[in-house]
């Protein structure tokens, strides 16, 4: 009975909270329910400012994914951000500025994977190891397993700044021709009297 009170008083609020959506303060949920919906929705911003564009291209500089910022809940849509791209010339610059130091960034990223000694990996992911550390950290040798992550890791980083700043990061494409080319020069030599009647 709970299960039909629970998603029959309204269809709209039901397809609501099973898209997680916020809801009003009339929710249809019983507090035995167990499920928590916030009722105060906050906007994410749509419309452009400097200082948000500012943030953004900050964030892509050091090295996180337009993805990532957009999950936070004070930061615009993806979609938005890509409708600013589309009529901020300044900001199209600005946000192109920033993927190529994008690719500084993830080099760099590079060196420190390819020096690193050990890693540190969250010790909830492996039940029964205590922590090495306050922050929960579990600090990791390299093993086989350990150098083909930090390979595929690297690897990932590569192709990333090779698309980002193709100039200094790509693969060198050369073209090159061997072979015999065929060559056949026609000398005609003009008699003075045609160039005379011109």
């Amino acid at each position: 009975m709970d299960a039909i009170n629970l998603f029959m008083p309204d269809t709209v609020n039901s397809c609501r909270a099973f898209l997680r959506l916020p809801v009003t303060e009339t929710s249809f949920l019983p507090p035995s329910a167990g499920v928590f919906i916030s009722t105060d929705t906050m906007a994410r911003p749509s419309d452009f400012t400097q200082e948000l564009a500012d943030l953004i291209c900050e964030r892509l500089a050091e090295g996180e994914s337009l993805r990532e910022i957009c999950r936070d809940d004070d930061m615009p849509n993806k979609a938005t951000v890509f409708r600013w791209l589309a009529a901020k010339q300044e900001f199209s610059d600005q946000y192109a500025r920033a993927r190529e130091e994008q690719a500084e960034t993830l080099a760099d990223e590079i060196v420190e994977i390819a020096d690193e000694e050990c890693t540190m990996v969250r010790s909830e992911k492996h039940p029964g190891v205590k922590a090495d550390d306050d922050a929960g950290n579990l600090e990791v040798v390299f093993d086989s397993t350990a150098v083909a992550r930090n390979r595929l890791r690297v690897d990932a980083r590569k192709w990333v700044a090779s698309k980002l700043k193709p100039k200094k990061y790509g693969d060198r494409v050369t073209n090159e021709h061997t072979g015999e080319v065929g060559l056949t020069i026609e000398i005609v030599k003009f008699s003075d009297a045609s160039t005379a009647t011109e």
